[in-house]
């Protein structure tokens, strides 16, 4: 295996209608606006989406937005901003996180701004995410980890080509205390 950090991996991958690209210095504020419009729902969701607990904040975005830069640079993670081509607008963020380079396998993350859900932004976001991980990372298996009550994504998944493996059952304790069922979706090289 390459060392990972030696990978020209691209920065962006376009599609009919959308740019992801890594994170940059600058992009919080606009990080923030989308994150704040969809607290309620991404909340929803907080034993999956743990860091959407604590305070948000435009410094805390474009904190993120740096250290993301940073991870990609460093190939620890490689998250994207997704963006529609035609406005510019920030509709969500995707990643391929939890990399595992000796065999190669990653997972892929995402969230959808709520103004511009049901559009099929996120699931064209995955979609392209998919191919880039096979094509550049040329991972043998993606992972899509989600909340089993989460329907939207569990459809997304499966829309996307993946095949739901298992439910991994009190798998993972939501800050309110209750346990959470975890559902892993996976596709593997084409």
């Amino acid at each position: 295996m390459t060392d990972p950090i030696l990978l020209d991996l691209p920065a962006g991958v376009e599609t009919d209608r959308l740019i992801l690209r890594s994170p940059r210095a600058g992009d919080g504020e606009m990080l923030h606006a989308a994150i704040a419009e969809s607290l309620p729902e991404l909340r929803r969701y907080l034993a999956s989406l743990p860091w959407v607990a604590g305070e948000q904040t435009i410094a805390s975005a474009e904190a993120w937005c740096r250290n993301s830069e940073a991870n990609f640079l460093a190939r620890r993670d490689l998250p994207f901003l997704v963006l529609e081509r035609t406005t510019g607008e920030l509709v969500g963020a995707a990643g391929l996180h939890r990399t595992v380079w000796s065999t190669p396998k990653t997972e892929i993350g995402y969230w959808g701004r709520t103004s511009r859900a049901r559009n099929g932004f996120m699931r064209e976001a995955v979609a392209a995410l998919a191919r880039y991980a096979f094509a550049h990372l040329r991972v043998v298996r993606i992972e899509i980890v989600t909340d089993e009550d989460n329907a939207p994504s569990r459809r997304l998944a499966e829309r996307c080509g993946f095949a739901l493996e298992g439910v991994l059952r009190n798998e993972r304790r939501a800050p309110d205390g209750t346990l959470r069922n975890t559902c892993i979706y996976a596709r593997t090289s084409p």
